[in-house]
Parts: structure tokens; sequence; C-alpha cells
């Protein structure tokens, strides 16, 4: 069973979630389902429908979290120190062709966010920068082309 490392604030979102779909998502579908069924006959009934492929969502989401939460490795980007780019690092770097800079964490699978600069530990930008120090040029190869970046900063909070 391979472990999916994840920081202690995706964890925490991750349990929450699942303390919410089982809490209150999930009841309120079985009422849902148990209303419609009320109104006569199923085959011909929109609510029962809909009720039924939430429910099968909301089934599916849980247990894709519990799946992941059993995997979790939490790692603490706090506890974490050193001058070489690893999972929880934020990292600024810079393009080398436009000096434009940018700051990305690197974080678990199911806390990537581009929009919260948090990008996957598994993602090509975070795999090209894995190892690398201040200093050091590393190429990233997009749908746009190949990109040559430096590290500028790596710290650990």
């Amino acid at each position: 069973m391979q472990k999916v490392p994840m920081t202690l604030q995706g964890y925490d979102a991750m349990t929450s979630e699942l303390k919410f779909l089982k809490g209150t998502e999930r009841p309120a579908i079985i009422q849902a389902i148990a209303e419609a069924r009320e109104h006569g006959d199923l085959s011909e009934n929109a609510e029962y429908h809909a009720a039924r492929e939430r429910q099968s969502f909301v089934e599916g989401r849980i247990a894709e979290l519990e799946d992941q939460s059993s995997r979790a490795e939490v790692i603490d980007p706090a506890k974490l120190s050193g001058d070489s780019v690893k999972f929880g690092a934020t990292v600024v770097i810079a393009d080398c062709e436009t000096d434009e800079e940018s700051t990305y964490q690197i974080v678990g699978e199911f806390e990537a966010d581009l929009t919260k600069r948090m990008i996957s530990v598994t993602s090509p930008m975070a795999r090209a920068m894995i190892g690398k120090a201040v200093g050091d040029v590393f190429e990233v190869n997009s749908p746009g082309g190949t990109r040559d970046y430096e590290v500028v900063s790596v710290t650990f909070k």
C-alpha cells in the first residue's frame, strides 16, 4: 500500500470534508430518498433519481477520502529544513527568459490548488525542482514548450 504524502492542513481539510459528508450529507440524502419514495411511482420520479445520483456521488467521495486518509503520511513542513527543494517546501523560482518570479508550495495531490499556488508533488513542475538548491536551474516540459527556471529561495513554513 503506497503512502500518500500530505501536509497537516491538507489532512485536516480532508478529514473535515469526510466528517461533513458522513454526518450531514449522507443523512440528508437518505431523508430525500425517503421523501421521494412517498410520492409514489419511482420510475417517473425525478426527485428520487436526483437523490440516488447524489447518493452515488457522495458515497464515491466518502470511499475516496477514506482510502486517502488511511494511506496518509502527514508531514509538517514547519519541522523540515534544508537548502534543497523537497515535499512541503515553499519555493520561489524565476523564469530564466523573462526573470518573472513565482512562488509555489509543494503539497500532496489531494490538496493541490494552483489558485493558492500549491502544486502537487507529482506535477511536472514539482518533479523537476525536487532536489534542486538555491541557484540551480531546472527545465520543465510544458504544453507551451520547454522552459528553464532558476530556484531563487527555498523555505519551510
